[in-house]
């Protein structure tokens, strides 16, 4: 089995150099990366806010045993912030910042997929300016028996790495966007949220959504 490996690994480098060979790592790492962010985005039930949803308009209507209800039935990672709003114990500054909180830890991994979206490319044409030196190097070792093939031949393989780099770099800027797009949703909806519960359009008991008693 390693032995397979280190062949692999060896054909790989003889074909598009060291380049193509740290691309290729590249790649593993953000699939990795993909991976659990899709994992912890289904456990988490990002995007998926129906019943917080409910809970909320019900809380704007004035009904709050029925918002209390729906808050109930949710799995959503904002059901913890939702909740301590309902309650009115804490201030707007503390609950955007325990929304905030959560918001940074579902996108960890946001910042070293955009490097990478940076940097592929880059590394790719640093691969190809390389390869196309190695070339002309090679043609000017050949002297006046110049063979078009060696020339050709290089050149090709230094354009290789172009081609890895950028078949990283743009799925990897695609996969990102939408993850990005997904908690910029997320976000919005936490900002109406809590806007919402700390200033309901219902007369049921207002009060209790920012701390204060109903008779106050």
């Amino acid at each position: 089995m390693i032995a397979t490996v280190r062949e692999a690994i060896q054909r790989v480098t003889d074909l598009g150099g060291p380049v193509v060979l740290l691309l290729g790592v590249i790649s593993v790492l953000v699939l990795s990366v993909v991976l659990y962010k899709l994992w912890q985005f289904t456990v988490e039930g990002v995007g998926r806010h129906k019943a917080l949803q409910a809970a909320i308009a019900a809380w704007d209507a004035g009904d709050r045993s029925a918002a209390r209800g729906h808050v109930a039935q949710s799995r959503s990672y904002l059901v913890p912030v939702m909740t301590m709003a309902f309650d009115g114990q804490v201030g707007r500054a503390r609950l955007e910042a325990e929304a905030e909180a959560r918001f940074a830890r579902l996108e960890g991994g946001f910042r070293l997929m955009d490097s990478v979206a940076q940097l592929a490319p880059l590394l790719g044409l640093f691969g190809t300016v390389l390869g196309m030196i190695s070339a002309f190097q090679a043609l000017q070792e050949a002297g006046a028996q110049v063979d078009p093939s060696i020339l050709a031949g290089g050149i090709w393989v230094a354009l290789l790495t172009t081609a890895v780099g950028l078949a990283v770099a743009m799925p990897t800027s695609v996969v990102l966007s939408w993850f990005e797009a997904r908690m910029d949703a997320d976000r919005v909806l936490a900002q109406k949220a809590l806007q919402t519960i700390l200033a309901p359009q219902g007369h049921g008991n207002a009060g209790e959504a920012v701390g204060v008693p109903a008779h106050a």
